[in-house]
């Protein structure tokens, strides 16, 4: 009764995508583009994130 691999990956996966959107709705991007990458991100949770992170909005809301 151990936690299977692909189990474990998947909540990771599911992590690292929350994480990503956060920081996605945090920064000063229009709203349009926040859109877009929030659904790369929900469309393609692993290449998604591996894309926004690669590419994504860097800066975060000043305050």
């Amino acid at each position: 009764m151990g936690v299977e691999v692909g189990g474990l990956f998947g909540l990771v996966i599911l992590i690292a995508d929350i994480w990503a959107i956060l920081n996605i709705v945090q920064s000063n991007i229009t709203t349009a583009k926040k859109l877009v990458w929030i659904l790369v991100v929900l469309i393609l949770p692993l290449i998604g994130f591996i894309i926004w992170w690669l590419a994504g909005p860097r800066e975060t809301a000043s305050g």
